[in-house]
């Protein structure tokens, strides 16, 4: 059944590749919106991917219509856009060509809500602030809340509990700079440095960047997950690649943090608590 407390009526998802079609069919599963139209320069295959999902309908029992075109002037009126990857190309919508798509959502939709997909869009995400002027609370990464799920089943694993047990958040910046707090991080309601030995952690901080990049399935349920959470005006704590302002005299801080989100994009940016040295690794990572 549809969430009608939704104010998402329109999702427009660019790129019918293996992460835009994975998004579209769970965005559609979601019922969080009346309608998703999946746009690619492959029209064909956009048109085919969009039929596909819409005869699992009945099937899963969601009402969502989906369509699929190649025509950007389904950007005009969207509630909310989301970049993913061509189908051609094979790649995520990042760089020179990344940064030019968001100037042409602008041009059709200034007010829109941005949310990229892709796990290589934080400069993308960063130059469209910089060089375009997109209001920072209106382009988001939901790349990092993949991340975090592949964390919390590692850590789960390794305490040997269910992930529903894990509470914890990522900063920084990957691959190279991912922290986690864990001495903000939870399991079964006790502190993690509590639960997992100093080396088990070790071991933890040790995997962190072969989790990176997150697969398409991780991806789409992330930004699937980021899109509900504005949808319904949950009040979700999701990861995110963000922008956020410098102090006097400084760049953005660009990276990842944990943000709450609502239909006009970012609500507010959340720092955990960390350590001395966390804080100093996150400084580093986010001022680059």
């Amino acid at each position: 059944m549809p969430l009608y407390n939704s104010s998402v009526r329109s999702i427009v998802i660019l790129g019918a590749g293996e992460l835009g079609g994975a998004l579209a069919r769970q965005l559609a599963a979601a019922d969080i919106t009346t309608r998703i139209i999946l746009v690619d320069e492959a029209g064909s295959v956009a048109a085919g991917k969009a039929l596909d999902i819409r005869q699992a309908a009945p099937v899963d029992g969601y009402v969502t219509a989906v369509d699929g075109t190649a025509d950007h002037a389904v950007l005009v009126g969207a509630d909310a856009i989301v970049i993913a990857d061509q189908f051609a190309a094979a790649t995520e919508w990042h760089d020179d060509a990344g940064v030019g798509l968001v100037r042409t959502i602008r041009q059709l939709n200034e007010q829109v809500v941005i949310v990229c997909a892709g796990a290589r869009q934080l400069e993308m995400i960063a130059r469209s602030v910089r060089e375009i002027g997109v209001p920072r609370q209106r382009i988001v990464g939901s790349a990092p809340d993949a991340l975090r799920s592949a964390i919390v089943s590692m850590t789960a694993l390794e305490a040997g509990c269910s992930p529903k047990d894990v509470s914890l958040t990522v900063v920084g910046r990957p691959p190279h700079q991912i922290i986690v707090p864990w001495d903000d991080a939870a399991i079964a309601g006790r502190r993690a440095i509590e639960v997992l030995s100093p080396p088990a952690l070790t071991r933890l901080d040790g995997r962190l960047a072969r989790l990176w990049p997150p697969g398409p399935l991780a991806l789409a349920s992330a930004a699937t997950r980021m899109l509900t959470a504005a949808a319904t005006r949950g009040r979700d704590i999701v990861s995110a690649f963000v922008v956020t302002e410098g102090g006097e005299g400084e760049r953005e801080r660009t990276g990842m943090l944990p943000i709450t989100v609502g239909p006009s994009g970012v609500t507010s940016v959340i720092v955990p608590s960390l350590s001395a040295r966390d804080r100093v690794r996150l400084e580093t990572a986010v001022q680059r």
